[in-house]
């Protein structure tokens, strides 16, 4: 089964806020639209925060119609856990 990162970046002084802010909207709708989530978070980068949710390949376009993240990536859950 594939995954795929969808992704909303925010910038400015509060960008991190922001970002935490999002991620509890993320696995809200996740939670009411009954859509199976491997991972919801924020993450401060050198430049910018990001706010993130991790589906199923099959979901993605349901939930990227419906939310309109900025970019999405196929996650390799290797790279994350150190596999």
């Amino acid at each position: 089964m594939k995954k795929i990162k969808l992704i909303w970046d925010f910038f400015g002084d509060d960008a991190y806020e922001t970002a935490k802010h999002h991620a509890i909207h993320l696995e809200e709708y996740s939670a009411k639209a009954n859509v199976a989530q491997f991972g919801v978070g924020s993450e401060q980068k050198d430049s910018h925060s990001e706010a993130y949710i991790i589906v199923e390949e099959a979901n993605m376009i349901l939930v990227r119609d419906a939310l309109k993240p900025k970019r999405g990536e196929y996650f390799d859950e290797s790279l994350e856990t150190g596999k």
